[in-house]
Protein backbone atom coordinates (compact mmCIF):
# COMPACT_ATOMS: atom_id res chain seq x y z
CA UNK A 1 0.00 0.00 0.00
CA UNK A 2 1.45 3.46 -0.78
CA UNK A 3 2.04 5.87 2.23
CA UNK A 4 0.42 9.11 2.09
CA UNK A 5 2.38 11.63 3.34
CA UNK A 6 1.01 14.92 4.06
CA UNK A 7 2.84 16.85 6.39
CA UNK A 8 6.77 18.44 5.21
CA UNK A 9 8.15 17.28 8.87
CA UNK A 10 7.87 13.92 7.40
CA UNK A 11 11.91 12.49 7.79
CA UNK A 12 11.02 11.39 4.17
CA UNK A 13 10.86 14.65 2.77
CA UNK A 14 13.67 16.66 5.41
CA UNK A 15 15.90 14.06 3.47
CA UNK A 16 14.87 14.88 0.04
CA UNK A 17 15.06 18.38 0.62
CA UNK A 18 18.34 17.77 2.21
CA UNK A 19 19.59 16.16 -0.72
CA UNK A 20 17.79 19.04 -2.91
CA UNK A 21 20.03 21.97 -1.14
CA UNK A 22 23.28 20.07 -0.14
CA UNK A 23 25.99 18.52 -2.12
CA UNK A 24 27.15 16.90 1.20
CA UNK A 25 24.00 15.46 1.64
CA UNK A 26 24.04 13.66 -2.16
CA UNK A 27 27.50 12.94 -2.08
CA UNK A 28 27.03 11.53 1.73
CA UNK A 29 23.71 9.07 0.64
CA UNK A 30 24.75 8.57 -3.19
CA UNK A 31 21.66 10.02 -3.63
CA UNK A 32 20.29 12.72 -6.03
CA UNK A 33 17.02 14.24 -6.65
CA UNK A 34 15.54 14.32 -10.10
CA UNK A 35 12.13 16.51 -10.36
CA UNK A 36 9.39 15.98 -13.66
CA UNK A 37 8.29 13.42 -15.52
CA UNK A 38 11.01 14.02 -19.13
CA UNK A 39 13.74 14.54 -17.03
CA UNK A 40 12.84 11.43 -14.47
CA UNK A 41 11.94 9.11 -17.74
CA UNK A 42 15.79 10.14 -19.79
CA UNK A 43 16.94 9.09 -16.13
CA UNK A 44 15.60 5.66 -15.98
CA UNK A 45 16.77 5.47 -19.82
CA UNK A 46 19.82 5.63 -19.16
CA UNK A 47 19.78 3.03 -16.94
CA UNK A 48 19.50 4.72 -13.26
CA UNK A 49 17.63 3.04 -10.21
CA UNK A 50 14.88 4.90 -8.53
CA UNK A 51 15.20 4.59 -4.50
CA UNK A 52 11.94 6.31 -3.95
CA UNK A 53 9.42 8.20 -6.55
CA UNK A 54 7.12 10.85 -4.51
CA UNK A 55 3.94 11.69 -6.64
CA UNK A 56 1.46 14.29 -6.10
CA UNK A 57 -1.68 13.06 -5.17
CA UNK A 58 -4.40 12.95 -7.94
CA UNK A 59 -1.78 14.62 -10.06
CA UNK A 60 -1.46 11.67 -12.27
CA UNK A 61 -0.06 7.69 -12.07
CA UNK A 62 3.10 6.61 -12.97
CA UNK A 63 1.75 5.14 -16.16
CA UNK A 64 0.44 8.25 -17.36
CA UNK A 65 4.03 9.88 -16.58
CA UNK A 66 5.57 6.24 -18.55
CA UNK A 67 7.47 5.77 -15.69
CA UNK A 68 5.22 2.39 -14.24
CA UNK A 69 8.71 0.82 -14.59
CA UNK A 70 10.23 2.14 -11.57
CA UNK A 71 7.49 1.12 -9.35
CA UNK A 72 8.61 -2.32 -10.57
CA UNK A 73 12.00 -2.34 -10.02
CA UNK A 74 11.58 -1.80 -6.30
CA UNK A 75 11.44 1.35 -5.90
CA UNK A 76 9.19 2.97 -2.84
CA UNK A 77 6.53 4.86 -4.33
CA UNK A 78 5.01 7.81 -1.67
CA UNK A 79 1.67 9.80 -2.29
CA UNK A 80 2.19 13.25 -0.86
CA UNK A 81 -0.43 16.22 -0.79
CA UNK A 82 -0.67 19.26 -2.62
CA UNK A 83 0.93 21.24 0.60
CA UNK A 84 4.07 18.71 0.65
CA UNK A 85 4.04 19.08 -2.77
CA UNK A 86 4.28 22.62 -3.34
CA UNK A 87 7.35 22.64 -0.59
CA UNK A 88 9.39 20.41 -2.62
CA UNK A 89 8.85 20.54 -6.11
CA UNK A 90 11.01 23.67 -7.75
CA UNK A 91 8.74 24.38 -10.72
CA UNK A 92 4.54 24.19 -10.94
CA UNK A 93 5.14 22.35 -14.38
CA UNK A 94 6.57 18.50 -13.24
CA UNK A 95 3.64 16.82 -13.44
CA UNK A 96 3.89 15.78 -9.61
CA UNK A 97 6.52 13.68 -9.93
CA UNK A 98 10.09 13.78 -7.84
CA UNK A 99 12.36 11.40 -7.31
CA UNK A 100 15.57 10.31 -5.20
CA UNK A 101 17.64 8.42 -7.66
CA UNK A 102 20.89 5.88 -6.88
CA UNK A 103 23.87 8.01 -8.03
CA UNK A 104 26.71 6.41 -9.88
CA UNK A 105 29.77 7.63 -11.35
CA UNK A 106 31.18 7.28 -14.45
CA UNK A 107 34.85 7.59 -15.76
CA UNK A 108 36.87 8.12 -18.51
CA UNK A 109 37.83 4.18 -19.30
CA UNK A 110 34.01 3.39 -19.22
CA UNK A 111 33.38 5.77 -22.22
CA UNK A 112 32.41 4.09 -25.61
CA UNK A 113 33.31 6.31 -28.80
CA UNK A 114 32.80 5.89 -31.84
CA UNK A 115 35.47 6.64 -34.91
CA UNK A 116 36.59 10.16 -34.73
CA UNK A 117 34.85 11.38 -31.51
CA UNK A 118 33.42 14.46 -30.62
CA UNK A 119 33.98 15.63 -27.16
CA UNK A 120 33.12 18.71 -25.07
CA UNK A 121 35.32 19.37 -22.45
CA UNK A 122 34.97 22.09 -19.49
CA UNK A 123 37.43 23.91 -17.32
CA UNK A 124 36.33 24.55 -13.55
CA UNK A 125 32.92 25.58 -14.39
CA UNK A 126 30.96 27.14 -11.84
CA UNK A 127 27.79 27.88 -12.64
CA UNK A 128 25.21 24.91 -13.27
CA UNK A 129 22.82 26.54 -15.56
CA UNK A 130 25.65 26.93 -17.91
CA UNK A 131 26.89 23.39 -17.70
CA UNK A 132 23.25 22.25 -18.34
CA UNK A 133 22.98 24.44 -21.02
CA UNK A 134 25.94 22.91 -22.52
CA UNK A 135 24.55 19.40 -22.01
CA UNK A 136 21.63 20.03 -23.81
CA UNK A 137 23.55 21.60 -27.12
CA UNK A 138 26.21 18.27 -26.76
CA UNK A 139 22.66 16.19 -26.72
CA UNK A 140 21.60 18.28 -30.15
CA UNK A 141 25.38 17.73 -31.49
CA UNK A 142 25.17 14.06 -31.14
CA UNK A 143 28.62 14.67 -28.91
CA UNK A 144 30.23 11.33 -27.47
CA UNK A 145 30.99 12.98 -24.19
CA UNK A 146 30.98 15.58 -21.47
CA UNK A 147 33.74 16.18 -19.67
CA UNK A 148 34.19 18.32 -16.62
CA UNK A 149 37.91 18.92 -15.34
CA UNK A 150 38.50 20.24 -11.92
CA UNK A 151 34.20 21.02 -10.99
CA UNK A 152 32.98 23.70 -9.00
CA UNK A 153 29.62 22.43 -8.82
CA UNK A 154 28.84 19.04 -8.62
CA UNK A 155 27.05 17.13 -11.73
CA UNK A 156 23.78 16.02 -9.43
CA UNK A 157 22.72 19.53 -8.38
CA UNK A 158 19.34 19.95 -8.83
CA UNK A 159 19.58 23.68 -10.82
CA UNK A 160 22.09 20.86 -12.98
CA UNK A 161 19.77 18.72 -13.71
CA UNK A 162 16.67 21.19 -14.66
CA UNK A 163 18.96 23.31 -17.02
CA UNK A 164 20.09 20.06 -19.16
CA UNK A 165 16.74 18.54 -19.50
CA UNK A 166 17.73 15.59 -18.64
CA UNK A 167 20.24 16.16 -20.86
CA UNK A 168 23.28 15.27 -17.70
CA UNK A 169 21.58 11.49 -18.52
CA UNK A 170 21.70 11.37 -22.45
CA UNK A 171 25.47 12.60 -23.14
CA UNK A 172 28.03 10.41 -20.85
CA UNK A 173 29.19 13.06 -18.28
CA UNK A 174 32.57 12.50 -16.33
CA UNK A 175 33.84 14.81 -13.91
CA UNK A 176 37.72 14.54 -13.60
CA UNK A 177 40.87 16.52 -13.11
CA UNK A 178 43.00 18.41 -16.23
CA UNK A 179 45.69 16.25 -15.58
CA UNK A 180 43.62 12.78 -16.39
CA UNK A 181 41.87 14.37 -18.97
CA UNK A 182 44.70 15.48 -21.06
CA UNK A 183 46.51 12.48 -20.56
CA UNK A 184 43.52 10.33 -21.55
CA UNK A 185 42.88 12.42 -24.85
CA UNK A 186 46.59 12.05 -25.61
CA UNK A 187 46.45 7.99 -25.54
CA UNK A 188 43.27 8.20 -27.43
CA UNK A 189 44.39 10.61 -30.37
CA UNK A 190 41.83 12.63 -29.85
CA UNK A 191 42.92 16.00 -30.85
CA UNK A 192 42.74 19.06 -27.95
CA UNK A 193 41.23 22.01 -29.13
CA UNK A 194 41.40 25.32 -27.01
CA UNK A 195 39.11 28.51 -26.88
CA UNK A 196 41.03 31.51 -26.46
CA UNK A 197 41.29 34.61 -27.68
CA UNK A 198 45.39 34.53 -27.78
CA UNK A 199 47.79 32.88 -30.88
CA UNK A 200 44.46 31.29 -32.28
CA UNK A 201 42.65 30.32 -35.67
CA UNK A 202 39.03 31.32 -36.76
CA UNK A 203 37.26 27.85 -35.59
CA UNK A 204 35.90 27.41 -38.83
CA UNK A 205 39.31 27.47 -40.49
CA UNK A 206 40.52 24.28 -38.03
CA UNK A 207 39.64 20.84 -38.83
CA UNK A 208 37.21 19.03 -37.28
CA UNK A 209 36.21 16.42 -38.67
CA UNK A 210 38.87 13.57 -36.81
CA UNK A 211 38.76 12.94 -32.94
CA UNK A 212 38.38 16.44 -31.42
CA UNK A 213 38.21 17.55 -27.77
CA UNK A 214 37.06 21.19 -27.66
CA UNK A 215 37.77 22.30 -24.47
CA UNK A 216 36.48 25.88 -22.72
CA UNK A 217 37.10 27.64 -19.54
CA UNK A 218 35.29 30.06 -17.51
CA UNK A 219 33.90 32.97 -18.65
CA UNK A 220 35.58 35.15 -15.85
CA UNK A 221 39.56 34.02 -16.39
CA UNK A 222 39.58 31.26 -19.38
CA UNK A 223 41.70 28.08 -19.64
CA UNK A 224 44.46 27.33 -17.52
CA UNK A 225 48.12 26.90 -18.76
CA UNK A 226 47.88 23.24 -18.25
CA UNK A 227 45.02 23.48 -21.12
CA UNK A 228 46.98 25.74 -23.57
CA UNK A 229 49.89 24.16 -23.31
CA UNK A 230 48.65 20.75 -24.16
CA UNK A 231 46.41 21.95 -27.15
CA UNK A 232 46.88 21.17 -31.05
CA UNK A 233 45.40 24.13 -32.00
CA UNK A 234 44.40 27.21 -30.59
CA UNK A 235 40.92 28.59 -32.11
CA UNK A 236 38.21 31.33 -31.35
CA UNK A 237 35.33 32.95 -32.60
CA UNK A 238 35.42 36.40 -34.36
CA UNK A 239 33.75 38.98 -32.57
CA UNK A 240 31.84 41.50 -34.56
CA UNK A 241 30.50 43.52 -31.96
CA UNK A 242 31.61 46.26 -29.49
CA UNK A 243 31.28 43.09 -26.70
CA UNK A 244 33.94 41.02 -26.48
CA UNK A 245 32.39 37.85 -25.08
CA UNK A 246 29.77 35.26 -25.45
CA UNK A 247 27.81 33.03 -22.90
CA UNK A 248 29.95 30.38 -21.91
CA UNK A 249 26.84 27.68 -23.47
CA UNK A 250 26.65 30.29 -26.45
CA UNK A 251 29.86 29.41 -27.60
CA UNK A 252 29.98 25.55 -26.99
CA UNK A 253 27.24 25.32 -29.19
CA UNK A 254 28.67 27.20 -32.10
CA UNK A 255 31.94 25.02 -31.80
CA UNK A 256 30.20 21.85 -31.89
CA UNK A 257 27.88 22.75 -34.34
CA UNK A 258 31.08 23.51 -36.76
CA UNK A 259 32.24 20.18 -36.27
CA UNK A 260 28.60 18.95 -37.01
CA UNK A 261 28.50 20.91 -39.94
CA UNK A 262 32.31 19.80 -41.10
CA UNK A 263 31.45 16.41 -40.99
CA UNK A 264 28.38 16.65 -42.71
CA UNK A 265 30.31 17.53 -45.70
CA UNK A 266 33.04 15.42 -45.26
Amino acid sequence: MTEFITSVHNPKIKRLLALQQKSSERRGSGLFVVEGVRELRHCLEAGFEADSIFCLENGGSLTEAGIEAAAKSGSRIFAVSAEVYSRIAYRDSTEGVIAEIKARELHLEDLRLRENPLIMILESVEKPGNLGAILRSADAAGADAVIVCDPLTDLYNPNLIRASLGGIFSVPTVACSSVEAISWLKRSGIQILTAQLQDSSLFYDTDMTRGTAIVMGTESTGLTDIWRQAADAHILIPMLGKLDSLNVSVSAAVLMFEAVRQRRLK
